[in-house]
């Protein structure tokens, strides 16, 4: 079904692709698919807190940072300085990938201002969600955000930082030092050794040092020349760090501005914006989810939709799509292009619902939220719709889908304002239709 070559949609200098809802919306298979059509794939924020699953033939592989594109012979894969390199899963995917025969030398490149996640921002991490007073957060326990706190606080290592053993040493010093008394002192964990981390660093050094490079100057030189660049987030808009809904929502900015930032490119090169939608709506840990349900559907939906974090490995609660908080993700990053996902995963519900506004107080709300307590227990807008009740594995193209799956979809273009261009009818490269005008 993936005959069809996507050139149609990536004609243009730089492609972003985002997560519209709050992650796991199937963005790895999208990236991959679309990544046969493009000279580069950008990974440009987030950690190994993230996982992109590509299913290639009935096998399955999983990546936490190294973009989905590696999949494709030629194509040269870059994480950028606004993600945050945990070495040890960098290296195991790497090793993963040369087991599996994927080339990575020479096409994947990491840049050299990316900040490392140091063995005691895991220690920070556990120990923060674990003592926090408020409610829980929910962390992957990947130490992501006390890797970003301390590039705020300006007391980050970077991955040139290892360039230099000296300057390298005085820094973890001075951070270990620092970090060691809080562990110690407020949670009561053991001091991590200095000596031991600075010789594994060093030594991670030498393993990463030929994907090292200015990652800025390449995809600039790259769009200049003419080349095609994907740029790829993790997580979703709705958990961005400043329009999600904080603050249960991540530490870095998935959105589609934050592309820029983080690949360090001029927005002006950006030309189109995709946005990856799932046919539901599911989220990891915790924070407010208006539409979850709890019940027979909500059973369904996580056991024909596999709904198990990749990364976690928690199961992910399930609820109808949200067309209202959709809309506002649509807004949010320009999102003209939507790929919808796990359309299947509904073949056997014989009514759909799906969320067209919030009221709170008694008013309907104009716009999306910002505050967590009006997410809480707002009350639902909702349409009705017919499923289709049956199965669409014969299914080849848009046209053979049943009235009621294109009535789906139509809906969804409608309320958000943006075109579904492909729909993904299971996880396989070629489970995928492409919808017609």
């Amino acid at each position: 079904m993936v005959a069809f070559a996507v050139a149609w949609c990536l004609a243009m200098s730089v492609t972003v692709i985002v997560g519209a809802q709050w992650g796991d919306e199937g963005k790895g298979k999208i990236v991959d698919l679309m990544g046969q059509e493009v000279d580069i794939v950008a990974r440009y924020q987030g950690g190994a807190n993230a996982g992109h699953t590509i299913v290639i033939e009935g096998r399955q592989h999983v990546l936490h940072l190294i973009p989905s594109g590696i999949f494709t012979p030629g194509v040269r894969c870059v994480i950028g300085n606004g993600a945050v390199i945990d070495p040890a899963a960098l290296m195991d995917e790497i090793r993963m990938l040369d087991d599996c025969g994927i080339e990575t030398r020479g096409r994947l490149f990491v840049s050299h201002r990316a900040h490392l996640i140091m063995p005691y921002h895991k220690l920070l991490d556990k120990a923060y969600d674990e003592h926090r007073t408020g409610p829980a957060i929910g962390t992957t326990g990947r130490g992501i955000a006390p890797a970003y706190i301390d590039k705020s606080n300006r007391m980050g290592i970077r991955i040139v930082d290892l360039l230099d053993r000296s300057m390298l040493e005085q820094k973890l010093r001075a951070n270990i030092d620092q970090h060691n008394a809080v562990l110690r002192k407020i949670y009561g964990v053991d001091s991590l050794n200095i000596n031991e981390i600075i010789d594994q660093y060093l030594s991670f050094d030498h393993k990463i040092d030929p994907y090292i490079t200015d990652t800025s100057a390449l995809l600039i030189d790259a769009i200049a020349d003419g080349k095609r660049v994907l740029a790829e987030g993790a997580q979703g808009a709705l958990l961005d760090l400043d329009h999600g809904t904080y603050p249960f929502v991540t530490s870095s900015n998935p959105v589609s501005g934050g592309a820029c930032t983080g690949l360090g490119i001029p927005p002006t090169t950006v030309d189109c914006v995709w946005g990856v939608v799932k046919a539901y709506n599911t989220r990891v840990g915790n924070g407010p989810f208006p539409t979850e349900l709890h019940d027979e559907v909500s059973e369904l939906l996580g056991r024909e939709g596999a709904e198990f974090g990749t990364t976690t490995g928690r199961p992910r609660r399930c609820g109808w799509l949200d067309l209202w908080a959709l809309r506002y993700s649509v807004r949010l990053n320009g999102i003209s292009k939507i790929a919808l996902t796990k359309l299947d995963v509904l073949n056997k519900l014989p009514e759909l619902k799906v969320c067209v506004g919030y009221r709170y107080g008694g008013k309907d709300l104009k716009t999306f939220p910002a505050e967590t307590s009006m997410l809480e227990a707002p009350e639902l807008l909702y349409e009705t719709m017919s499923g289709w009740n049956c199965s669409l594995d014969d299914v080849t193209s848009f046209a053979a889908l049943p009235d009621a799956a294109r009535a789906y979809i139509r809906r969804i273009e409608e309320f958000v304002g943006a075109r579904i261009e492909l729909v993904s009818l299971g996880p396989d490269r070629h489970r995928t239709v492409r919808v017609d005008a």
